[in-house]
């Protein structure tokens, strides 16, 4: 018997959660709730990959532990009662400490501004701010140019 091992393992596990999220996207592109969206389409492919990086174990569900990783390479580092906080409220309070696909695209979709769809958007706009930032070294100054 052939048994999966390491990276197609975990290849695997990784179209089959896109599979998932990709089903629950056409599920939102027939909702009349969302039939004025603009670019829903484009949209919801650039939430699922958002998704997908936040979640971290693959299961299909964002975990505290993964929430509060992400939040720090965002250099945002949350307090466990925060980031309980924030779950709870992308997914209505529900009783256990993890987002799902579709409340998180609830959240994306909705008119409510959560903590998290807040910190997601200013990410979006702080990396299109970097990218218009010239590089390279500072010119050279002189003393001349001092004030």
């Amino acid at each position: 018997m052939d048994t999966l091992q390491g990276g197609k393992a975990f290849g695997l596990l990784k179209s089959q959660q896109e599979e998932k999220l990709n089903s629950i996207n056409e599920a939102f592109l027939s909702d009349d709730t969302y039939a004025e969206e603009e670019e829903l389409a484009s949209k919801l492919e650039q939430f699922k990959k958002k998704y997908m990086e936040f979640d971290l174990n693959d299961k299909g569900e964002i975990e505290l532990m993964s929430l509060k990783r992400m939040l720090e390479k965002l250099g945002l580092a949350k307090t466990h009662l925060e980031l309980k906080k924030m779950i709870s409220e992308v997914s209505g309070g529900s009783s256990k400490d993890t987002i799902c696909y579709d409340d998180f695209l609830k959240m994306m979709l909705g008119k409510r501004n959560a903590i998290l769809k807040l910190i997601l958007m200013f990410e979006g706009k702080g990396k299109e701010e970097q990218e218009q930032k010239p590089s390279g070294p500072p010119c050279r100054k002189t003393f001349s140019d001092l004030p």
